[in-house]
């Protein structure tokens, strides 16, 4: 497929999800605009709370399946996980949205079933996928610090939007690619940066206020090496410099991850893999 546009989207399971998830959209035509000679172009970057007026979690997060399901020739990063590894709920990926569905609004429980899983299982409080061994992400999917995104972002972004037979979610429904109007893929901002040879730590400032001068530094050099890749207007390098928690950074590095990946995966090879169509792939 070509894509008319590939979107990022650092994602929160907050309950202010809307205030911490930015979307960012990259277009072709980079190279040579403006004196900038990157392919890709930074076209948008905004704060979900600004798109849809609210930053509450379920008004924030339909908001976003909304766009999402609207859009025409799109590949969506999204920063969460899509799926649990096989040893926790087997190899059907249905049955793990039954499983979170059986939760009401207790994503936590839901992570601490799949630690209790695993420690019978293995002994361990977590098993990572593949795919989180092989890309080194920092957290397996229903590690403590992250299972809200994991929680939230199957079961209120996926979920309704895995029914569509316009939309591909991959590496789990490739046999829609042929008629998908929209792909969504899982993303990892920080195995980008590390494919990247760039920072990947020290960047963050979740605190918030005036970065510290080494967060300052090393957010600097990242966007100096993206700016082979993407064409940043002055004002949104700005802005990126001013979140503080560096979630505006991270949608970029999804829609980057993306295109990248996009063209070097062999898609053929994933979609016949005996693990990424049951527990998911970061495509980075």
């Amino acid at each position: 497929m070509k894509f008319k546009a590939i979107y990022g989207v650092d994602f929160s399971g907050a309950r202010l999800a809307g205030r911490n998830t930015w979307v960012a959209r990259i277009e072709r035509g980079g190279r040579g605009a403006g004196g900038c000679g990157s392919p890709w172009r930074l076209a948008s970057l905004a704060r979900l709370e600004d798109l849809c007026g609210t930053a509450l979690r379920a008004e924030a997060l339909g908001h976003l399946v909304e766009l999402i399901g609207v859009s025409e020739s799109a590949l969506w990063s999204l920063d969460f996980p899509f799926g649990l590894p096989v040893e926790i709920l087997g190899e059907c990926w249905a049955r793990q949205f039954e499983f979170l569905g059986e939760w009401g609004e207790d994503g936590y429980g839901a992570g601490l079933e799949c630690v209790r899983r695993s420690k019978e299982l293995c002994g361990a409080k977590h098993i990572r996928r593949l795919t989180d061994i092989e890309e080194r992400a920092p957290f397996d999917p229903y590690h403590y610090r992250i299972i809200y995104q994991t929680f939230h972002g199957m079961r209120d972004v996926l979920a309704p939007l895995r029914r569509r037979r316009d939309t591909a979610i991959l590496p789990f429904q490739y046999l829609r690619l042929t008629r998908a109007r929209r792909v969504l893929v899982e993303a990892c901002p920080a195995s980008t940066l590390k494919r990247m040879k760039l920072p990947h730590q020290n960047y963050k400032q979740p605190e918030g206020g005036p970065l510290t001068p080494k967060r300052r530094r090393t957010r600097r050099v990242i966007l100096d090496g993206l700016a082979r890749h993407v064409c940043i207007r002055p004002t949104d390098r700005l802005r990126i410099m001013r979140n503080g928690g560096g979630d505006a950074l991270d949608a970029v590095l999804a829609a980057l991850g993306a295109a990248r990946s996009w063209r070097e995966t062999d898609h053929s090879a994933v979609a016949r893999h005996r693990r990424y169509p049951r527990e998911g792939r970061l495509y980075v």
